[in-house]
């Protein structure tokens, strides 16, 4: 039932512009093209040289569209997942401003059923689309995640989240008007929902590089608290950009999004392998800190045996009149100063107490 609401809910989640603004043809020299089909296009795609037109397959079995913009100076990757209701033929302008102003590669995708891509827009397609691109990525350009940054705007957070949490030694990620999730857009909810899509809500806690966040104030699509509530979720969160006036989709128009934009791209470059390593390292040393001070102490082992009472090794020792030491005789540790404990069975270490049966017991001083 929850995965056919679940499909109900990514119907009325995709947008794609109908007609494509763009198509893609094959040329003379058998190189792929695109040509916009659109008359607002003030710039034909097909004569840009620096643009490679891909077409790549996904694991759903559809052929999406990915265009590879090369900028020679550029030492880092921006893979962008563009919003809902756009293509790549709209973003086209857009992609050539980033690509030079932040001094970046740049690739961007149509997602399943958008643009002059195959299939049917939905959650799990996505995730295979962005997959696809990052593997292309790897294999015909050689970019290591080291040097990817990932930009995800509005629905483009679902997939670009997905991919961050898998990735552990990504240079940053970008979330432009992101969302906490699908169900958390149309209403507010405290909860997440098995029928609920892109949770990015749970996802944002495993992503382990800087993370930057855009949001406009005035956002009437994806109110300003889903930015803020990734922000404060995100484990290494960057100086986040909330832009005051800002709407959905015109916050490119704003020059504090370009500046600030730029300003992280170029702390992202000055970020050597080794250092982006080391807090890795040390943000993992934190977290088994932490998971060991939380550790309750009905869980923790016995000092004579380090075998945990609520897991024991031995069948017998499922029985709760018997409770056999790996260690014993031999452990000097194997005394019990409670008073009450005796022992008497050269195999089985049995307690007139009752009240050591219980895991209640093991809390005292003398088991811990």
């Amino acid at each position: 039932m929850g995965c056919l609401i679940s499909q109900l809910a990514s119907k009325f989640a995709f947008f794609p512009p109908s007609p494509a603004t763009y198509a893609v043809k094959k040329s003379s020299s058998g190189k792929l093209t695109a040509v916009s089909t659109a008359s607002s296009m003030s710039v034909p795609i097909g004569d840009d040289t620096s643009l490679d037109v891909l077409l790549l397959d996904t694991k759903s079995g559809n052929k999406i569209v990915a265009f590879y913009l090369k900028n020679p100076y550029a030492r880092l990757t921006l893979l962008y997942s563009h919003g809902n209701a756009a293509d790549l033929g709209q973003l086209y302008d857009l992609f050539v401003q980033l690509k030079a102003n932040l001094r970046v590669n740049l690739i961007g995708y149509d997602y399943s059923g958008y643009g002059a891509s195959s299939g049917k827009p939905s959650e799990s397609n996505t995730y295979a689309d962005i997959e696809a691109v990052y593997e292309c990525l790897e294999t015909e350009y050689g970019v290591s995640q080291e040097d990817l940054i990932l930009y995800g705007q509005s629905v483009g957070s679902g997939p670009t989240l997905h991919l961050a949490a898998k990735l552990p030694r990504l240079r940053g990620v970008v979330l432009h008007s992101a969302i906490l999730s699908g169900l958390r857009v149309v209403c507010h909810v405290k909860f997440t929902f098995c029928f609920d899509i892109y949770k990015n809500v749970n996802k944002i806690r495993k992503v382990k590089c800087p993370v930057l966040v855009i949001h406009g104030t005035e956002d009437d699509v994806v109110n300003w608290l889903h930015g803020s509530g990734l922000w404060n979720m995100a484990r290494d969160p960057y100086e986040p950009l909330w832009i005051k006036g800002g709407g959905h989709c015109n916050l490119e128009l704003y020059p504090d999004y370009i500046r600030h934009l730029c300003r992280f791209i170029q702390e992202m470059e000055n970020i050597t392998t080794e250092i982006h390593l080391r807090k890795i390292r040390q943000s993992l040393r934190l977290q088994k800190r932490s998971n060991t001070a939380n550790t309750s102490a009905s869980d923790r082992c016995c000092r004579c045996c380090r075998i945990k009472f609520r897991r024991p090794k031995w069948p017998e020792c499922l029985k709760p009149s018997c409770m056999k030491c790996l260690c014993w005789p031999k452990c000097p540790e194997w005394q019990c100063r409670c008073p009450e404990w005796q022992c008497k069975c050269m195999e089985c270490c049995q307690c007139k107490c009752l009240g050591c049966w219980r895991s209640s017991c093991f809390k005292c001083l003398c088991c811990q």
